[in-house]
């Protein structure tokens, strides 16, 4: 089983900030309400109490639990996944049920060296997340040459 790259911790510890900066603003306007409008204190208060328990887990617990929860394996014959925090999840994926394979890049993976494959079949589709470039895309092209793909799609 192969595993994410280890830049995904921080990369997500940066989406983390994103989260956590975007939660101190709601509480911050809330406290404005609640001063402004004689608001009940407890209202900004847990505001508060949230977005402190929110920052914890999007910068402290949430990045590691992603990098040691991720495994993956591509074979000639399937693809299998194995994630998930506290309720582990095992999907096999033939090849002969892939009908596209794509891989892209948000804005933070993209400054982190970062990609995602994603695989569609008939019944949804899938992905493997906060792989290198260079892996994302030999991934990529093993999956679509096993699978028949041409170039991305079938």
């Amino acid at each position: 089983m192969n595993r994410i790259d280890p830049r995904a911790v921080q990369a997500r510890r940066t989406e983390g900030w994103i989260s956590s900066l975007t939660g101190a603003a709601v509480v911050a306007a809330l406290g404005w309400l609640t001063v402004r409008y004689g608001w009940p204190v407890w209202i900004a208060g847990l505001a508060f109490a949230i977005a402190v328990v929110n920052a914890v887990l999007e910068l402290a617990v949430l990045p590691g639990a992603l990098y040691r929860s991720w495994r993956y394996a591509v074979t000639e014959k399937e693809i299998d996944l194995h994630h998930g925090y506290w309720v582990r999840k095992r999907t096999l994926i033939p090849m002969s049920r892939i009908q596209h394979v794509n891989s892209k890049q948000g804005p933070i993976q993209k400054g982190y060296g970062l990609a995602t494959v994603t695989l569609a079949t008939a019944a949804g589709s899938h992905h493997i997340p906060a792989l290198s470039e260079a892996e994302a895309e030999r991934v990529r092209r093993l999956i679509s040459d096993w699978a028949g793909c041409a170039d991305g799609e079938i």
